[in-house]
């Protein structure tokens, strides 16, 4: 069933079956011809819409180490073509990304050569990236003063305070950003704006705290920072498609909740 998580800067590989991923008004599929590129942390909702018993959905997800990255990207200098920069993107998978992938998990047959040998293919990984069809996209992960970098400080004070209210003259400042220019360029990369970008990070933690905690609806909306247990009921339901309490019960029903 679609499950909303938070993907952090990483790359989504997938060696079987397929995916799809749903940021906003933005759909992407991703399957083992392309991976998917998270920029950002961004909330997203993820299905798998390929996958059998006998076939079953693999899928290796690598996250960023971004003071290698961003070191890795002075080094390869300029690589790729000018593109929009946005928080999900997909891009072809080259053999030799995917040969650098294998031989990263097979020193998993082979563990003490991994303090060695990891940290090198893990750096052919970064080049790989930063050299390819996704070089653009590195190079402004990397980079601690593009406008995504301004978009994920920003995005980063989102996730720490949450529960607070917060204006977007505040955010503002905290970007070095006119309020205009934050909000186009943080609707560019997560597909919301920051308050909607606060309500995604606010109900995933209310579903949490109610399945796994098992916190009633009404003490897990407070616990989020809702005033008014009606407007947490019907944001829940705009996200989730059912009332706080018949989804949490459904979901500790079906085996909890996914987290990557």
């Amino acid at each position: 069933m679609p499950m909303p998580v938070v993907y952090e800067p990483s790359i989504c590989l997938v060696t079987q079956g397929r995916k799809r991923v749903v940021l906003g008004d933005q759909m992407l599929v991703y399957d083992a011809e392309r991976y998917l590129v998270a920029t950002i942390e961004l909330p997203v909702v993820g299905s798998v819409i390929e996958a059998t018993a006998d076939h079953p959905y693999l899928c290796l997800q690598y996250k960023f180490d971004l003071s290698a990255l961003s070191a890795l990207s002075l080094e390869a200098g300029p690589h790729g073509s000018k593109r929009s920069v946005t928080g999900l993107a997909l891009d072809q998978v080259t053999p030799a990304l995917l040969d650098a992938f294998a031989r990263l998990l097979a020193l998993l047959d082979t563990p003490t050569d991994i303090p060695v040998l990891a940290p090198l293919i893990e750096r052919e990984i970064l080049y790989r990236l930063s050299t390819g069809p996704a070089a653009e996209l590195m190079r402004h992960i990397a980079s601690t003063d593009s406008s995504l970098a301004r978009v994920a400080r920003v995005i980063g004070w989102i996730k720490a305070h949450y529960r607070q209210p917060f204006t977007i003259e505040a955010l503002s400042e905290l970007a070095g950003m006119s309020p205009s220019s934050l909000h186009a360029h943080f609707k560019s990369a997560t597909r919301m704006s920051p308050l909607q970008y606060r309500t995604q990070l606010r109900l995933q933690e209310a579903r949490r705290l109610m399945v796994g905690d098992g916190l009633e609806a009404a003490q897990a909306g407070f616990r989020v920072g809702y005033e008014s247990p009606s407007q947490f009921s019907r944001e829940y339901v705009r996200l989730y498609g059912a009332p706080p309490a018949s989804d949490a019960t459904r979901v500790r029903r079906e085996g909890g909740i996914a987290i990557g």
